[in-house]
């Protein structure tokens, strides 16, 4: 392998997506995406990709639409800080990442009760660590005072979440799904980035049917790579019945980034039925949990170490997206905003 083999954690110099396609002279489609097979590399543009599928095979999104998830606080001592609301949970407490002033990292050394003041006086007060309450880390479960709705209450105080290697700010459209309709996730699930309208048609024509999931993803963890928080999940019972009968006709089932994966994988049984569900799951697929239900995955290219890797080893083999990253060095975009790759059997 290169300065790209999944144990270095390198990203190669000069290939991070600094900002949007739109930004850089290109359509959401126009980004590239490289088609990965066991016997063959395909250096192609993601608007082609009904062309590589085949008619009846089945396409599964992420409906969740993108919040405002990044809030300004203030600390005790007047300092500014960045504050990241990954989810909130049945009880109403928010689930939280602090960072670091400057936003050069999760803040790691806080201790329960520190409170933070939020935009319009709201008091957010930390509680205990999530998912576990008696380790806390990079997360917090924490307590607003007043209570408030937490949607409405980020459209009018927040901004979209965004990481160093960002040139500039962003507007919420640049994190925001075509086909989003649900509003819950913290950080866009930016596989289905490069879809626009016109695409979601074409692969209609080609006889490949688009359904729906939801699964509100939560604050990341570029910087410490931490596998994903518990996330809420709804998988309907038309997608859970169209995922089974697409398997056994022996199509393919090709998941719009690892949160579909996360989701599918968490309602489909040893028996390889998908059957619908809800719920909050902690899934972690990898060596000891191969997937059920899914046989292609479009993804973008992620931090070598990042957990996410694991879940694409699950669906293609290591050997497999070891090739895929080896020839996407020096071609390829990384990040929320950069290229793609399609894993077909």
């Amino acid at each position: 392998m290169t300065a790209v083999a999944v144990s270095t954690g390198a990203v190669p110099m000069g290939a991070e997506a600094t900002e949007p396609p739109e930004r850089r002279g290109l359509t959401r489609d126009g980004v590239r995406l490289m088609a990965v097979r066991p016997g063959s590399l395909t250096h192609a543009r993601f608007t082609d990709l009904p062309g590589l599928l085949e008619p009846g095979d089945l396409v599964v999104v992420n409906t969740s639409a993108t919040l405002p998830a990044r809030l300004t606080a203030r600390r005790a001592d007047g300092t500014g800080t960045p504050v990241h609301v990954s989810t909130t949970l049945d009880d109403g407490t928010w689930v939280v990442e602090v960072r670091r002033p400057g936003d050069d990292g999760p803040e790691t050394g806080l201790e329960p009760g520190a409170t933070l003041t939020l935009p319009g006086g709201v008091r957010l007060v930390l509680r205990d660590g999530f998912p576990d309450p008696a380790r806390p880390g990079r997360l917090w479960r924490a307590a607003a005072d007043p209570a408030v709705a937490v949607p409405a209450y980020l459209a009018r105080h927040g901004e979209p979440v965004r990481y160093r290697h960002l040139r500039g700010p962003l507007v919420l459209d640049d994190v925001q799904n075509v086909y989003a309709t649900e509003p819950g996730s913290a950080e866009n699930a930016s596989a289905g980035r490069p879809f626009t309208d016109r695409l979601l048609v074409r692969l209609l024509a080609r006889g490949v049917p688009v359904v729906p999931l939801v699964l509100h993803a939560g604050v990341s963890s570029p910087e410490l790579h931490e596998p994903p928080a518990p996330e809420r999940y709804r998988v309907p019972e038309v997608t859970a019945r169209l995922v089974t009968a697409t398997r056994a006709a022996g199509q393919r089932v090709v998941a719009i980034g690892t949160t579909v994966t996360r989701a599918l994988e968490t309602v489909t049984g040893e028996d390889g039925v998908t059957r619908p569900g809800e719920g909050w799951t902690d899934l972690v697929l990898g060596p000891d949990r191969p997937v059920r239900a899914v046989t292609g995955l479009v993804t973008g290219l992620h931090e070598p170490e990042a957990s996410h890797l694991l879940l694409l080893e699950a669906v293609a083999g290591r050997d497999l997206v070891e090739r895929a990253y080896a020839a996407a060095a020096g071609a390829y975009l990384w990040h929320e905003f950069g290229d793609s790759m399609l894993f077909l059997p």
